[in-house]
Parts: structure tokens; sequence; C-alpha cells
């Protein structure tokens, strides 16, 4: 596999963990990317909620919790890290001004239209800003208003498709659209790519994400143009994954029919490992008294089905009575917990043998 530039920044795998929360991907799991020369990426979802800041109020926590998970990183690489800061969260301002303050290398961004990202870069700073798309058409709107306003250019394109695990960022009934395969998303990213080059002489790599899970794949994807790939699922099942072990084994556990697609509260789709909690849910046993975050801008607490933020801390902490665990298409893949160094080896093995 050819190395992965961004900008001056030098990934020598090009494989990108994919950002899970909430607490799925910290410190202990970003590293360890990071350590075989991939991107390993924390998330920032409610991190505050997953050890000792919670008694700082839930902002506050975050923001804590943020700095020592980078600093945490820091210690154990010196590899590229990451951080994935959802354009929804209620405290995304902060996280990305505290983000670019730890000097983390590469700010992920998605879950809407990320259009003020730059605003936050001061000069000087190295921190290269990727935003996550799910068509052409959303990479073409951020780079124009990225442009126009902030006279700055993505860094690179996240172009994820319908079968991620986690927040999908199509319409329910467009998830099998042909025209929303990965493999013709990724066209439309690179087009778009190819047309700032030309434009402004700026190179900008494309990561394709959503059911990607072996070398195969991974080679396949780059015949179409892709610089590298992101993987959330095949990470989550090893040891140093920061969920809990009932977690880590519910993804193990997981058949082609545990996996569905339900309505989030944050007003999207999303994939994951159907459960009783979800059925209890959907059956409008699961209602919230209050909203105890106040943690997404699109979530109503007046008439969501569910807490989102409780019932995925409840599961990052082995409670899946409580909560339940998002993952990919290709979750039911996943057959023993392994490591992060295994599953390196094994896509570079599988990549070189492939056609």
């Amino acid at each position: 596999m050819r190395p992965l530039n961004i900008g001056d920044l030098k990934i020598n795998v090009p494989i990108i963990q994919g950002g899970m929360g909430i607490g799925i991907s910290l410190s202990k799991l970003a590293s360890a990317v990071a350590n075989m020369g991939g991107v390993g990426i924390i998330s920032t979802v409610g991190i505050g909620l997953t050890g000792k800041q919670t008694a700082k109020g839930y902002k506050n926590g975050n923001i804590e919790a943020i700095r020592n998970e980078i600093r945490k990183a820091r210690e154990m690489t010196p590899g590229v890290l990451g951080v994935n800061i959802m354009s929804v969260l209620t405290d995304f301002s902060e996280m990305v001004k505290t983000s670019i303050d730890e000097g983390i290398d590469i700010i992920f961004s998605g879950a809407g239209l990320p259009l003020d990202l730059p605003s936050y870069l001061t000069k000087g700073m190295k921190t290269k800003l990727v935003p996550i798309v799910s068509s052409g058409r959303a990479a073409n709107i951020i780079a124009q208003k990225w442009k126009q306003n902030y006279d700055y250019l993505p860094d690179a394109f996240v172009v994820e498709g319908p079968k991620a695990g986690g927040h999908l960022g199509f319409k329910a009934d467009a998830l099998f659209d042909v025209g929303n395969k990965l493999e013709n998303l990724v066209d439309e990213v690179v087009k778009v790519a190819q047309e700032i080059k030309e434009k402004f002489n700026k190179e900008i790599p494309v990561i394709a994400a959503g059911g990607i899970f072996t070398g195969q794949d991974i080679k396949s994807i780059m015949k179409r143009g892709a610089s590298a790939v992101q993987l959330g699922t095949r990470f989550i099942a090893t040891e140093e994954c920061d969920a809990s072990d009932e977690f880590k084994q519910s993804v193990v556990n997981a058949t082609k029919e545990d996996i569905q697609i339900i309505k989030s509260p944050v007003g999207m789709p999303g994939r994951s490992i159907f459960n009783k909690f979800l059925k209890e849910a959907a059956d409008g046993q699961r209602r919230p008294a209050v909203c105890k975050h106040n943690c997404i801008r699109s979530c109503n607490p007046k008439t969501t089905m569910y807490c989102i933020s409780e019932a995925l801390l409840a599961a990052f902490k082995g409670n899946l009575k409580d909560g339940f665990a998002f993952v990919g298409s290709n979750a039911d893949r996943v057959k023993t917990v392994s490591t992060v160094e295994n599953i390196f080896n094994e896509l570079e093995d599988e990549y070189n043998k492939a056609d």
C-alpha cells in the first residue's frame, strides 16, 4: 500500500481508524493504530461521560476529557492522531478549539456540513481539516464555502457510503440505491477533488469508508481513485479497543440478521446490532423523563424514543440491556477478538494477494 500524504503530513499506511463513540475509540485504540503507521482517531462525542470528568458537567467534562485523551495518546505513540467531531454537537466549537490547542494532527467532521470549520484555525496551526461527506455534491458545497469564506480548501475528504456503522448520511429509503454504492460515491468525490486540483493546484486525497473489511476491498476501492480507506468495525473486537469486553463480544456474536437499520434520535438512520433495548425503545418503553446533556442540536427530548447518549454510554460500559452497539454492515464477519497489529498484517497480506 502506498503511503498517504495529506499536505505535509505523511501517513505510512493508508488506513484510518474510524471515530466510534461513545468511548469506543479513545486514546488506547487510537494510539495502537497510529503505532502501526495508520491514523488513530479519538471520538469526541460524549467523551466526558466515559471517565471521572462527569462531575464537572457535560460540556466542561467533554473538554477536559478531550485534552486528557489526546495527551494520553501522545504519550503512547509518535504517530498520526486525529479526532472525530460531529458538526451537530452543541459543544462543537469548544471541541474544535480544544483539539487544535492540543496540536491534534487531523480533525474529521461529519454528521452535517461543517461549513465553519476553517474559522477555528489560526496562523501557524498545522491541524488538517477533513470533512466527512456522503456525496460529490456535499464535497463540492463544502469546498466552495470554505474557499469563499475562509480562503481554505479541505485537506482531504472522507466519503462514507451507506454500509458504514453508526449514523448514516442518507435518507432511509436511499440506503440501498445503486447510485449510493461506495464505488459510485468515490467516483463522484474523486471528480470533485480533481476539479479542485485543476483550479487551485491543491491535492485533496479521497478516503473511502463504509463496508470496507478486507485487503481486497482496499485494493478495489483504491483502483477507483481512493488514496486511503477508513475502517471502524474491524477495530472494535481488538484487545486495544477502549470498549468493554461485553461490547466487543456483542460484535463477535452478531449474525447478519442482527445487523439492522434503526431510526436514531439524531434524525438520521443508523446501523446497529438490534437487541431488546432497541425493541423496547421502538415500543415506546424507553422515553427519557428529562434531557440530561443537551448534547445534539437535532435531538428533540420531547419526542425522542430514547436518549442516545445514555444508551451508547451504557453499551460502552458493557450494559447492553440499557444500550446498543453501532456497527458496520460486515460486523457478522468479525469472529474473534484480535489485536490491531494482527488486523494490519491481515489487511496488508490480503492487499498484496489481491488482483
